[in-house]
């Protein structure tokens, strides 16, 4: 069972096209607000300071019900300027290693029968029981941690 945080490009990508939609929708009136993506990167682009936490707010919308954790979202701070507002918003991929050690030291006090490994920006653990392997994910959810986590298992 692997223990991840990463975004799905596919999903982003496709919650991007329909905040594209909404904001044309919403805000109307001959304004300018868009929003681009490059890879792994958006750029929420608006006439003024409130359009610009309008779009914002449509972009948490849009991916909230994409089931994508806001938290997966790097504010960078906005760039005013008289005509335009721009805030590039990063989406952050993987697991930091801070994080992953944090992630195994929680695993390990908590004496289950599980072993945890870090495995680049992923945190790997393994048990002899399905049974195992639940009470972990169980207990990282109860946990605080500041990240989302996805849980992928590769058993079959």
């Amino acid at each position: 069972m692997w223990f991840q945080k990463q975004i799905t490009m596919r999903s982003q990508t496709q919650s991007i096209k329909r905040i594209v939609k909404s904001v044309h929708a919403l805000i109307s009136g001959g304004t300018d607000a868009r929003v681009e993506q490059a890879k792994t990167t958006i750029t929420l682009i608006a006439p003024t300071d409130f359009q610009l936490k309008q779009v914002d707010e449509i972009l948490k919308n849009k991916l909230a019900k994409r089931n994508v954790d806001v938290r997966s979202l790097e504010y960078k701070d906005p760039d005013i300027k008289l005509n335009e507002a721009r805030q590039l918003v990063e989406v952050k991929q993987g697991i930091g290693t801070e994080q992953a050690k944090k992630i195994v030291k929680l695993i390990k006090e908590a004496n289950l029968k599980v072993q945890a490994a870090i495995q680049g920006e992923q945190v790997r653990v393994t048990g002899k029981k399905r049974d195992d392997l639940q009470a972990a994910i169980a207990m990282l959810r109860e946990a605080k941690i500041e990240i989302p986590l996805q849980f992928e298992n590769f058993r079959d």
